[in-house]
């Protein structure tokens, strides 16, 4: 019997199998080919999530209980997530306004977006309760001329489960891949192009501001030095030229201290290319702008670089009398949710509310 089909235009065209893994378990995210369809194995995804890992191409929303007690939602209210993700978020905030009211959802990764857009539009939300636009959350200004104040806003900055794990955006250093980095891949200055220029100078300052690395000038001069050599065009590039860099420390230590310091000069990078603390603080400026009276704002954020500008801003308009409330206490994921999903572990969340 012929494995063959034919097209529309009646010609045959050859069936295409899956790619085949070696083992009884797929190791690479290509390979994942049931966790990239949650709809069709349910099973397996729950498997997965149930052994407190995050399915290959999806996010495990942060602390959605905590982010819905604070907002409050009401049908018929108008709000904004203005880091859509996966849309985890997005479709509990969804299902609160019960069909009456709109949200609008942004994201700079055309990628990604496109995906979540579409997966909403499947369990029902369309364009006439959720509208998603590719911008950066920096402009929300220009959101809020065209849809007007919102009730509720959600800032998640943390980067997306799909984002890390995906080899090809160069995220993580656990995968071998391009050194990319950008949220957006089609825009700005990929991170293996940036260090291809960065003095050894700067490549110090942006570990110690971005990520508080402690050998940011050991890392700094290895980079300098490697780069004399051959370009640094991989993750795992930059994860060797990292190990070489504290060869010095004793062997004991050295495991540990390799895989924290490519996790914060990942980070550092990443804040880098993707001019992360500018983007956040334009945000933070424009906010109460956007804000109806008695309007309510929730960000997550990720590190402490974050959490001192998203504390600071907070504080200020606080001052001012521009918010009536705000978190006197940073709000963590309970033990549970930690336990469950690694990745909410560093999270903090904080709040305020416009007069």
């Amino acid at each position: 019997m012929s494995n063959n089909l034919k097209n529309t235009d009646g010609m045959e065209k050859k069936h295409k199998r899956r790619v085949r893994y070696s083992g009884t378990h797929p190791r690479h995210f290509s390979e994942k080919y049931k966790e990239h369809q949650p709809e069709k194995y349910a099973d397996v995804v729950e498997k997965v999530i149930r052994k407190g890992s995050t399915p290959a191409g999806m996010h495990i929303s942060i602390c959605v209980k905590e982010i819905l007690d604070f907002l409050q939602i009401q049908p018929g209210q108008k709000g904004l997530d203005a880091t859509l993700g996966y849309g985890g978020h997005t479709l509990e905030m969804l299902k609160c306004l019960k069909g009456e009211g709109h949200i609008y959802g942004l994201d700079v990764d055309p990628i990604e977006s496109a995906k979540t857009k579409e997966r909403l539009k499947n369990l029902g939300y369309g364009e006439d309760i959720l509208t998603v636009k590719l911008l950066n959350f920096r402009n929300i200004d220009q959101v809020a001329a065209e849809a007007g104040k919102f009730d509720f806003v959600l800032a998640d900055l943390g980067v997306s489960s799909m984002q890390i794990d995906n080899p090809e955006r160069g995220f993580s250093y656990k995968t071998d891949g391009p050194l990319d980095l950008r949220m957006n891949p089609q825009k700005g200055v990929s991170a293996a192009e940036r260090l291809k220029e960065v003095t050894e100078e700067e490549l110090y300052g942006m570990l110690l501001e971005n990520a508080d690395e402690p050998y940011a000038q050991e890392i700094a001069r290895a980079v300098i030095r490697q780069r004399r050599i051959s370009p640094i065009e991989t993750t795992t590039d930059l994860r060797n030229v990292i190990e070489k860099a504290l060869s010095f420390l004793p062997e004991k230590d050295r495991k540990e201290a390799v895989k924290k310091s490519c996790q914060r000069s990942f980070q550092a990078l990443r804040i880098d290319v993707n001019s992360e603390f500018e983007v956040l603080y334009d945000f933070l400026e424009k906010l109460p702008q956007v804000l109806a009276p008695n309007g309510r704002v929730a960000i997550l954020t990720f590190h402490s670089g974050e959490d001192r500008l998203v504390k600071k801003s907070f504080k200020q308009f606080y001052k001012e009398g521009i918010y009536s409330e705000i978190c006197k206490d940073v709000i963590r994921p309970s033990q549970e949710e930690c336990s469950r999903n690694s990745r909410a572990k560093c999270t903090k969340m904080r709040w305020a509310v416009r007069a």
